[in-house]
C-alpha cells in the first residue's frame, strides 16, 4: 500500500475510523489511474532520495524542444508568419536559448528570481522579434513558482505573464493570428499555473493526513499506557487487599502464638518466630512487587531492602531446618564475586526447588544443596532423598512442577535469561528429586570457601 492510502487508511480518531476520501479506493482500483498514482509515487520518493534528477530532466526536455528552432532557418512564429526584423545570427539564439534554459537548474531552490530572470530574457528576446520554442521555459517556471513558491509572488507571477504575453503578440512580435496566439499562450499559462496548484494542494493534503496518522498513532500508544497502568494498579489493590490483609492476620497470629508458646516454656515458640518472621519478609517482597505493578517509583528510587542474593540463602536454609526438613549446604568458588543479578537467580531457584522438596516430600526426606562457581559458569543443585519408606505420604502428592506447573516455569525462565541449561527429575538412583540448572556467567576465580567439589 503506498504512503498516500495508508495515511488516508490510518485516519481513526478515538476509536472511530474516518472514511478515506470518497472515490480514493476506486482511483486506486482503476487499472490507468491507479497506474498513474502508483508512478507518481514512485517517482516522489525518487525525487526525494534524487532531486537532481528531476532537474536534468527537465532540463534535457526543454533542449531537445528548443533544437529545431537553433537548427532550421525558419523564422516563423508559431501562429502563421510572424513579422521580421532581420535574420538573427545563430550565436544569437543561442545564446538566449541557454539563457532561458539554464535559470532552470535553480527552480526549486529560487522559484520567484528564476521566473522572473527567465521573463525578462523573454522580453527581450521578443522585442528583437524572436520566437523560439525554449521560451516554454517560462511556462516550467510559473508551474515551479505555483508549486514551491509564495502565493503573493504567484499573483504578480501571472499578471506579468498576461501583460508579457499581450505586448508581445500584439507590438513586439506582431501574428498573423494574433488571438489565436494570445488565446493559447494564456491558456498554457493557466495550465501551468492550476496544475502546480493543484499538486501544492495534494501535497499539503497528504501532509496533513500522514500528520494526523502520526498524533493518533502517539495517542493510541498514550491510551494503551493508560489502561495498562489503571489495570497494573488495579492488580496491585487487590492483591494488597487479599494477599497483603491474609499475610498480616497471619503474622499477628504466629507472633501471638509465639509469645504464649514461649511463656508456657513450649518447644514450638521458636518454629512460631521463624513462621512471624517468615510472613514479615513475604510481606516485604509483596510490597516490592506492588511497587513495580504500580510504577510509583522514579528512575533513581530505591527498593525497601536489598535484593536476596547469596548471603541470604542461609536464613532461607534456616527457615527449612525450622519446618523440618534437615538441608546440607555447600559452596565452590567465591559467590560473592557474582553479580547481584545472578546471585538473585540463584537465591530463587535454590527457594523454588526446596519449596517443592517440603511440599511433595514432606519433612522425612532430606535435601542437599550445592553452589559452584567454575570457568564462567554457576552450577546449583538441590537434590532431596524423597519420600521414606513408611513414612506419612506428602502434603502435596503428584509430579514436582510447582503451582500449576509455574515453579518449574519459573526456574527455566531463570535459567534462560543467562543462556543457562535446566534439568529437572528422579534421581539416578531412583528415589528422590534432583534440580540440576547451569547458568552461563563471567567467569570467577574458583577459590573453595566451603564443603568438597560437587561430583
Amino acid at each position: 500500500m503506498s504512503p498516500e492510502r495508508a495515511a488516508a487508511a490510518a485516519d481513526t480518531t478515538r476509536g472511530t475510523a474516518l472514511s478515506p476520501p470518497p472515490g480514493f479506493d476506486a482511483a486506486w482500483a482503476h487499472p490507468l489511474l491507479g497506474r498513474l498514482l502508483r508512478g507518481q509515487s514512485r517517482q516522489r520518493r525518487l525525487d526525494q532520495r534524487h532531486p537532481w534528477l528531476l532537474d536534468s530532466a527537465v532540463v534535457l526536455i526543454v533542449v531537445l524542444v528548443s533544437l529545431p528552432d537553433l537548427i532550421s532557418s525558419d523564422r516563423n512564429g508559431p501562429f502563421g508568419e510572424a513579422a521580421s526584423r532581420g535574420e538573427p545570427a545563430s550565436g544569437v539564439l543561442f545564446v538566449f536559448a541557454a539563457a532561458l534554459i539554464m535559470p532552470l537548474w535553480w527552480r526549486r531552490r529560487a522559484p520567484a528570481v528564476t521566473f522572473f530572470v527567465i521573463a525578462l530574457v523573454s522580453l527581450v528576446q521578443w522585442s528583437l522579434g524572436i520566437w523560439q520554442q525554449a521560451g516554454i521555459s517560462m511556462l516550467v517556471a510559473l508551474y515551479t513558482v505555483a508549486l514551491h513558491g509564495s502565493l503573493r509572488v504567484l499573483g504578480w507571477a501571472g499578471a506579468l505573464t498576461v501583460v508579457e504575453v499581450a505586448l508581445s503578440v500584439c507590438l513586439l512580435v506582431p501574428v498573423e493570428h494574433p488571438l489565436l496566439g494570445l488565446f493559447f499562450l494564456l491558456g498554457t499559462a493557466t495550465a501551468a499555473a492550476a496544475l502546480g496548484l493543484t499538486l501544492r494542494i495534494r501535497r499539503m493534503y497528504l501532509a496533513a493526513l500522514e500528520d494526523r496518522a502520526r498524533r493518533l498513532e502517539i495517542e493510541h500508544d498514550q491510551r494503551v499506557q493508560l489502561t495498562a497502568a489503571a489495570e497494573r494498579s488495579r492488580v496491585a489493590r487487590e492483591m494488597h487487599d487479599i494477599v497483603g490483609h491474609n499475610l498480616s492476620v497471619m503474622v499477628g497470629l504466629a507472633d501471638g502464638a509465639a509469645t504464649l508458646a514461649a511463656n508456657r516454656n513450649e518447644q514450638s515458640a521458636e518454629a512460631l518466630r521463624i513462621l512471624g518472621d517468615t510472613g514479615r519478609q513475604a510481606m516485604g517482597e509483596l510490597r516490592r512487587v506492588l511497587g513495580v505493578l504500580r510504577e510509583e517509583q522514579q528512575d533513581d528510587a530505591r527498593p525497601l531492602s536489598p535484593q536476596p542474593g547469596i548471603r541470604e540463602l542461609d536464613p532461607l536454609l534456616t527457615r527449612v531446618r525450622a519446618a523440618g526438613l534437615p538441608v546440607t549446604y555447600r559452596t565452590v568458588g567465591d559467590l560473592d564475586a557474582l553479580g547481584s543479578g545472578v546471585q538473585l537467580t540463584v537465591y530463587r531457584i535454590v527457594q523454588e526447588a526446596l519449596t517443592n522438596t517440603l511440599r511433595h516430600a514432606g519433612t522425612g526426606s532430606a535435601a542437599e544443596v550445592a553452589v559452584a562457581v567454575d570457568a564462567g559458569e554457576v552450577r546449583i543443585q538441590v537434590a532431596d532423598t524423597g519420600v521414606p519408606q513408611g513414612a506419612r505420604g506428602p502434603a502435596e502428592p503428584g509430579p514436582r512442577t510447582g503451582d500449576a506447573g509455574h515453579g518449574v516455569i519459573g526456574i527455566r525462565q531463570r535459567a534462560a535469561m543467562y543462556g543457562g541449561t535446566v534439568t529437572i527429575g528422579p534421581r539416578a538412583t531412583g528415589h528422590g528429586w534432583l534440580v540440576d540448572v547451569v547458568l552461563n556467567v563471567p567467569s570467577a576465580p574458583a577459590l573453595p570457601v566451603s564443603g568438597e567439589p560437587l561430583p
